[in-house]
């Protein structure tokens, strides 16, 4: 009897520290699934650690530039992580003269991009050293602020900066409202578009019907490739136009007048991601060295025209390929060195021209603008 309840008794201690060992590691699996929680990511090192302090990775413009126009300047800076928008202010972000006088003007910041953006109330002055600064008050969603104040600054030029361009000749392109070059022109569903289609030096165009037209499609022949000639002239003025402001990773959120606006080799790409407001009768002109994405679902990317901007004074210069997510909303002509693809439902109010590529759409009104 003593050996068997001996016996028990150890296979009941036993089973004990059993329980007790499986106790434990159900807790460190809550303890580590926790950790997976965006809101509770402790000790990882990564962005979303609340005990990560945010970083400034991106800034416009970039540290040491000279020659920015005062007029068109984008004062930009992305952020690690989503910061706290209450501690970005014009107490937190800063631009000063040389000398330190402050420059006045408004803060605003994107929670999609993590950008925020200092615009000046008035253009900036010539030949002049300007400080952005962002201090250590602004802080992330967790309440961390930066290590350390980030301080970049620029400088504008002596002289006037280059005259604003003037519209831009598309010549036989202007009347599509869809060019391609190779291999297909393609739609699926009712897309509508309010010109001509066409393509050189391939000769297929498909999905039209059930898609309509207004104007004529021009499959491989003589008016198609002069339309690529002509698209490939106004590609490069385009390319080539002088001054540009260099802007953000994406340009969600900015209010932009008419001027020429750039991308970097740095930051080659451009999203749009909310709306982007372009406001003022002019040419507006993106030079865009990779691709152009805009945000997809409804209510994601908007392009938005406002004091007397018309979407024919709008120009992309894009160096790879384009893409409108899903229900966006476009206005201008995408001048494309590869393919453009329109997403389901997207609005394009301008032109999708293709140098090299395809296009590709999908139950979108395309709508073209007059020819001058």
């Amino acid at each position: 009897m003593l050996f068997e309840d001996g016996t028990r008794m150890r296979k009941t201690k036993a089973s004990k520290l059993g329980s007790l060992g499986l106790g434990v590691a159900f807790l460190l699996v809550v303890f580590m699934a926790g950790c997976g929680d965006p809101d509770a990511n402790c000790c990882s090192g990564s962005p979303g650690d609340p005990l990560t302090k945010p970083t400034v990775i991106l800034v416009t413009p970039p540290n040491g530039d000279v020659g920015v126009c005062p007029n068109t300047a984008i004062v930009s800076a992305t952020f690690s992580k989503t910061m706290n928008p209450a501690t970005l202010t014009t107490s937190t972000f800063t631009l000063t003269a040389a000398g330190g006088a402050t420059v006045a003007g408004a803060v605003t910041y994107v929670a999609a991009t993590n950008i925020a953006t200092f615009t000046p109330s008035s253009s900036l002055a010539l030949n002049t050293v300007y400080t952005a600064t962002i201090t250590t008050g602004a802080k992330d969603t967790f309440g961390i602020g930066l290590a350390t104040n980030f301080v970049w600054s620029f400088t504008t030029p002596v002289g006037p900066c280059p005259a604003p361009p003037g519209a831009l000749v598309l010549g036989a392109a202007c009347s599509f409202g869809i060019l391609g070059a190779t291999p297909v022109v393609s739609s699926v569903g009712p897309t509508n578009v309010t010109g001509d289609i066409g393509i050189f030096p391939a000769a297929s165009i498909t999905g039209f019907p059930p898609g309509t037209l207004t104007g004529t499609q021009h499959l491989g022949d003589a008016v198609a490739q002069t339309a690529q000639n002509d698209l490939t002239t106004a590609y490069n003025n385009a390319a080539g136009a002088a001054g540009g402001a260099v802007l953000p990773a994406d340009a969600g959120g900015l209010t932009l007048a008419p001027g020429v606006y750039r991308t970097t080799s740095a930051q080659p790409s451009l999203g749009i991601t909310g709306n982007l407001t372009l406001s003022g009768n002019g040419v507006y002109i993106f030079q865009i060295v990779s691709t152009l994405t805009t945000a997809a679902g409804p209510g994601a990317s908007q392009v938005i025209l406002a004091g007397g901007a018309i979407s024919h004074d709008v120009f992309w210069q894009v160096g790879s390929s384009a893409t409108l997510g899903s229900s966006s909303i476009f206005q201008g002509t995408i001048m494309a060195q590869a393919s453009i693809t329109v997403g389901t439902s997207a609005t394009l109010n301008g032109r999708a021209l293709a140098r090299t590529g395809a296009v590709t759409l999908n139950s979108n009104p395309v709508n073209v603008p007059p020819c001058p």
